[in-house]
């Protein structure tokens, strides 16, 4: 018997729009003075679709699997699944 992890989220019940969930995570977590702002002193500028959209891979490595980003301490779950699933989505701009 497998029971399976009963503890993953499934995609299907995350919201994972970029207008709705992810710009307004990136823009309170990530687009802060001193990271991905308008200074891009994080490296990466993440102020639209585009700027998010390109650095995805990145974004999930350093956010869903290694939980180094923020520099303050890793996103709570519900956040990181967001991410994870509009990353495993396409990434679509909706």
């Amino acid at each position: 018997l497998n029971p399976g992890n009963h503890n993953q989220n499934s995609c299907s019940t995350v919201p994972a729009s970029f207008n709705a969930d992810i710009l307004p995570l990136v823009t309170t977590k990530c687009a802060v003075p001193g990271c991905h702002d308008a200074t891009a002193s994080g490296g990466h500028f993440f102020q639209s679709y585009n700027d998010v959209n390109v650095a995805k891979e990145l974004i999930n490595l350093r956010v869903v699997i290694q939980k180094s980003m923020p520099p303050t301490g890793p996103l709570p779950q519900a956040d990181i699944d967001k991410l994870k699933c509009w990353i495993g989505n396409g990434a679509p701009n909706n």
